[in-house]
């Protein structure tokens, strides 16, 4: 595996931290900037609506520049907007940082995933993809956990300086390992935009995307409501929660390895596998949310197939948009946000309803029952197009006398 994919996951790495510290950071931000939680919490969201506009946007508008550079501007600016942040005083200031920020993460995002599976042969791109990916799993092991503590101890502003400076290395990385070169690298003139979104929104690509975006629901509607659900429901003491995330994000980093492994070789297998464990998964959690060491271990468990799904998903979709070689990572990075956003969303809205603490995880489980269903109609769509292209007996007798 070439240096450069290794690059890029340690980017990944800083990137990641940066996405999900806040949740251990938003009480320090509320009373510094004398905002209410609410609006702290704003400030995830707009990170979130970053990546999911700025993936495709950010891809369109580097398309044409040699990757290098596209990567080297991408996180130049995600180091400046975290200087900015952590000396801001202002929360409008703070909120549009993190806006920005997302926006060079997503286009990051989307040039690296490319980047990595043009660097290696067919039979490496799944590995090459969990490589990258395995930056976010590491950031949910040692990254937000750490920014948590650097929030406990020095205030929030501590966490920002720590990415901006965490990410430092991986500038210096990309500037000396990744090649220079644009698109594929081949010399040949760009895909023209509308043949690569002619290629992603058709039928092939489309429910895959969607699969993805329900998956990635699923996994942040739990993961995002697991303090509560453990302190609440399981009954847990909150020194716990950090030590579930780390499980979770163990159970992440071997899922994403596992996936990168064999996604190559059976990825419609993985991916099936994943997802029907996944379904059962979440329902067991929310069944066993009562019994303590039941529910924890599940959660490394849980975090494997999620994340080892997922994988297995961008690499599916990276391997059926060869016809777009610039907005396939793009898409994926969207889909993945997309879900990230949405799944929240409604496991918030069991809770608002009343329906406990145990509702996000079965909100979880019933967004993967709904990606199954996407997949099972694509897969008997597909199959009566085959039947109907290949010619009955009948058929091949009447042409055999023709």
């Amino acid at each position: 595996m070439p240096i450069a994919v290794y690059v890029l996951g340690l980017a990944v790495f800083a990137q990641g931290t940066s996405e999900f510290m806040l949740s251990g950071l938003v009480s320090g931000i509320a009373a510094d900037l004398d905002v209410p939680l609410s609006a702290a919490g704003l400030l995830t969201s707009a990170f979130a609506v970053g990546m999911v506009v700025g993936a495709p946007l950010m891809a369109l508008s580097s398309r044409t520049w040699p990757r290098r550079r596209a990567l080297l501007l991408f996180l130049a600016v995600f180091v400046a907007v975290h200087v900015v942040g952590a000396l801001t005083p202002s929360y409008g200031v703070l909120l549009a940082t993190r806006f920005v920020g997302a926006l060079a993460n997503a286009g990051f995002w989307a040039v690296a995933l490319t980047t990595a599976v043009s660097m290696v042969p067919d039979r490496l791109k799944g590995r090459a993809t969990a490589v990258v990916v395995g930056g976010v799993t590491i950031a949910c092991v040692v990254g937000v956990p750490a920014g948590a503590v650097l929030g406990e101890r020095w205030g929030w502003r501590s966490a920002f300086w720590a990415v901006a400076i965490v990410s430092l290395p991986a500038v210096l990385a990309v500037l000396r390992s990744i090649p220079g070169g644009r698109g594929t690298d081949t010399g040949a003139a760009p895909v023209p935009v509308r043949d690569e979104l002619r290629a992603l929104t058709g039928p092939r690509l489309r429910p895959v995307l969607l699969t993805m975006a329900l998956v990635q629901g699923a996994t942040f509607c739990t993961f995002s409501y697991l303090e509560p659900l453990l302190t609440r429901e399981t009954g847990l003491g909150a020194g716990w929660v950090p030590v579930s995330l780390a499980l979770f994000g163990v159970g992440s980093f071997a899922g994403v390895t596992v996936a990168g492994r064999f996604a190559d070789a059976r990825p419609v297998a993985v991916v099936a596998t994943g997802m029907t464990a996944l379904a059962l998964g979440w329902a067991a959690l929310a069944l066993a949310a009562g019994r303590p060491a039941l529910a924890l271990a599940l959660i490394p468990l849980l975090g494997m197939l999620a994340f080892g799904t997922g994988t297995a998903l961008i690499t599916r979709v990276l391997g059926l948009a060869s016809g777009a070689p610039t907005l396939a990572g793009a898409f994926s990075t969207t889909a993945f946000n997309l879900g990230a956003t949405v799944g929240p969303w409604a496991g918030g809205m069991a809770l608002d309803a009343g329906f406990g603490y145990r509702a996000p995880v079965w909100v979880s489980a019933l967004l993967m029952v709904l990606a199954l269903l996407v997949a099972a109609t694509t897969a008997k769509g597909r199959r009566s197009r085959a039947g109907e292209r290949r010619p009955s007996a009948v058929q091949r007798s009447a042409g055999g006398r023709l």
